[in-house]
Order: structure tokens, then sequence, then C-alpha cells
């Protein structure tokens, strides 16, 4: 039993760093093309960044399923309900992984992110002086809300991804006989 155990996280460990490590990439690439956008034609970065979330999110869906068959084949003994929970635990480890990420982006790399976003929303006439007041209260908590949404909202979608793949692997056979 332990044994099974060491080989879900282990394997859920690996695949999360390898999906967190897609989406961290992404989130650098787009770094770039904001920076590149600054100086050139934000159009084209616009689509540039529309492409690298598409790749992104094919990429990231495409990993799970592979990661998923790749766990179901390493144990034998898988049933849907094991490779559903390699599937949850793998986006929870991706989701811990990039949240944090993008902690340390909005803290340390780029933390006036949340200034800038500010500035847009100052010369928009449908916010109020009380609502922008609120807003500005709530930017020193901003990095903080960021890593919990992210992680809330990655976690969620692997799980209702793994759901998802895991009805499928390992293949069910109608003609088995149940024991």
């Amino acid at each position: 039993m332990a044994e099974t155990k060491n080989l879900l996280w282990e394997s859920a460990g690996k695949a999360g760093l390898v999906l967190g490590g897609v989406s961290i990439a992404y989130l650098l690439c787009t770094m770039l093309t904001g920076k590149l956008a600054e100086n050139g034609p934000v159009f084209l970065m616009s689509v540039v960044n529309l492409l690298l979330w598409l790749a992104k999110f094919a990429g990231c869906i495409y990993l799970m399923r592979w990661f998923m068959l790749r766990f179901s084949q390493a144990d034998p003994e898988a049933d849907n309900a094991r490779v559903f929970r390699f599937g949850t635990l793998t986006a929870l480890l991706s989701a811990l992984l990039y949240a944090g990420a993008y902690l340390a982006y909005t803290t340390f790399i780029a933390p006036d992110s949340f200034d800038q976003a500010m500035e847009i929303l100052r010369d928009n006439p449908m916010i109020d002086a009380n609502t922008m007041d609120q807003m500005e209260q709530m930017i020193p908590q901003m990095p903080t809300f960021s890593f919990f949404f992210n992680l809330i909202y990655c976690w969620l979608f692997g799980t209702v991804l793994s759901a998802i793949f895991s009805r499928n692997i390992p293949p069910q056979n109608p003609f088995a006989n149940p024991q």
C-alpha cells in the first residue's frame, strides 16, 4: 500500500512540475512580450500572446491526459478512481507551483502591475470615487488574493479535466466478468 502511495505522489509530483513549468514558461513569455510591446507593435504582441495562450491551454490538456495514461500504464492496479486521484493531485501540485511563481512575479519582479491596472481604471468614467478608494485599499493584498485565486482556479480546472479523462483511463471492458 505504501509503495502504491509513493508511486502516486512521485508520479504526480513529476507531472505537476512539468505542468506548472509550462504555465510558468507562459508567464515569462507574456512578460517578455509585454516588454516588447512597449517599444513595438501592440497588436502583433497581442496576437502572439493569444497564440501563446492557446498553445499553453492545449499543451496542458494534452500533457494532463498523457501523464494520466502513463500513470495508468505504470500502475497495473490503477482503476478509474485512482487515476482520478492522480490527476487531482497533479492539478494541485502544478497549481501550487504556478500560484507561487505568480506570487513571486507580482511581489518581486513586477510589483507595480496592480498600480498600472489602477491607472487604467482611474480613466474609466463608470467608476465612482468610493469604488476607486476601496480598490486602492485592496492593492497591497492583491498579490495574496491572486495567489489564492490562481491556486483555486488551476486546481479546479485540473480536477475537472481529471474527471473527464479518468472516465476512460484505464479503458473499461463492458464484457469483463464483474467480481
